[in-house]
């Protein structure tokens, strides 16, 4: 009979920390029906062999992998041989405390889809990282919010301690690369509900740290992989081609206002107008295009975005407008290309806070 929940740990060489972590876990899970699946990568420190011996003593069981190798595909591998409802994965390291396992799987009890052992909301933490490390894991939870919308209700979407219910995999393709799997859930899973549980994330004590430097060019790997099969890429296309458009109106705009065989009008009043209405025109192909997916209907709605995008609007406008201005002043050279350098400096500013702000769908 299937347990009330899996356990899925991957692991590799990691002999001197599967007793203390099965005898933890055995401790927090004292009444509950649970297994332990271990998925383990042809280990060449008696990881196996140890796990074997402690299966009379412990609700576990090992799987070997002999032709692949790493984290990402030994989860989602693991997936494939429990049949528990309930799946939580977490590392074989110790850095995951076993102790907070009741208070995930109760979340997910209480009705989430996914629950979270997070390091950042109140009462979580890190405990012996350096500077580096600190900035380093805020960095790549910044881009995973800015360039992957599903992943912005959650505070610690890299989090590798999480539990969820089979439901929100089913059918679904997963294809993570490196670590993140959570991160792969989020965007491409079934989870309508997703709850996050303190825990204090610790250094290893025993054993070898299997993070390096490659992992971060996966995660930006995996990050454009995510992007492009949820359709973030696709998005930042049209938004480029509505950009491009903006800048046809612009330059016409100004070019009618400004030049002598024209209006004539002084530079700083033509592009002031020439920069509002390619902002209007802009906001109206985004609303009705680039984020048609998130747009909200009703005029308060519309009003309401408007001047949220002409607010974001306001320091790429002002940056196109001193650029153009105070370079065509100090070097009279050709207003339309100066013009073009604002304009392009100013198009990843409105795609990122835009999409973080006025189409944020929650």
């Amino acid at each position: 009979m299937p347990k009330a929940f899996s356990i899925l740990i991957p692991t590799y060489n990691e002999r001197d920390n599967i007793a203390p972590l099965l005898e933890r876990i055995a401790a927090a899970l004292p009444e509950l029906d649970y297994e332990v699946l271990f998925v383990d990568d042809n280990s060449h420190d008696g990881t196996t062999e140890l796990i074997n011996s402690l299966s009379s003593h412990y609700p576990t069981r090992v799987i070997v992998r002999k032709d692949k190798r790493g984290l990402a595909t030994a989860v989602t591998d693991g997936f494939g041989w429990v049949d528990s409802d309930t799946v939580l994965v977490m590392d074989a390291d110790l850095q995951h405390p076993p102790e907070i396992i009741p208070s995930l799987i109760q979340a997910i009890q209480d009705g989430a889809d996914i629950t979270v052992a997070s390091r950042y909301v109140k009462g979580g933490g890190t405990s012996g990282w350096s500077t580096i490390r600190k900035i380093i894991s805020g960095g790549a939870i910044m881009l995973s919010h800015i360039l992957l919308p599903h992943s912005r209700h959650v505070k610690d979407p890299m989090s590798g301690f999480f539990a969820f219910k089979r439901s929100v995999i089913d059918g679904v393709k997963l294809s993570p690369i490196g670590y993140k799997i959570l991160l792969e859930m989020l965007v491409v899973g079934k989870a309508d509900k997703v709850s996050e549980v303190p825990f204090m994330f610790c250094l290893r004590q025993k054993g070898e740290s299997k993070l390096n430097i490659s992992q971060e060019g996966e995660y930006l790997r995996h990050l454009f992989s995510l992007m492009r099969r949820s359709g973030e890429i696709t998005r930042f296309m049209k938004f480029l081609l509505v950009g491009a458009s903006g800048t046809i109106v612009n330059l016409g705009l100004l070019w009618l206002l400004h030049d002598q065989n024209t209006l004539g009008w002084d530079i700083r009043i033509a592009l002031l107008i020439a920069i509002e209405i390619s902002i209007f025109t802009n906001f109206l192909l985004n609303n009705y295009f680039t984020f048609r997916d998130r747009r909200q209907s009703g005029a308060g709605a519309f009003i309401k975005n408007c001047l949220r995008y002409n607010f974001i609007s306001i320091p790429a406008g002002l940056l196109n407008w001193v650029t153009t201005v105070v370079l065509t002043d100090k070097s009279n050279g050709p207003y339309i290309i100066l013009n073009l350098i604002g304009i392009a400096v100013a198009m990843i500013w409105n795609f990122v806070a835009n999409s973080l702000w006025t189409w944020n769908k929650k």
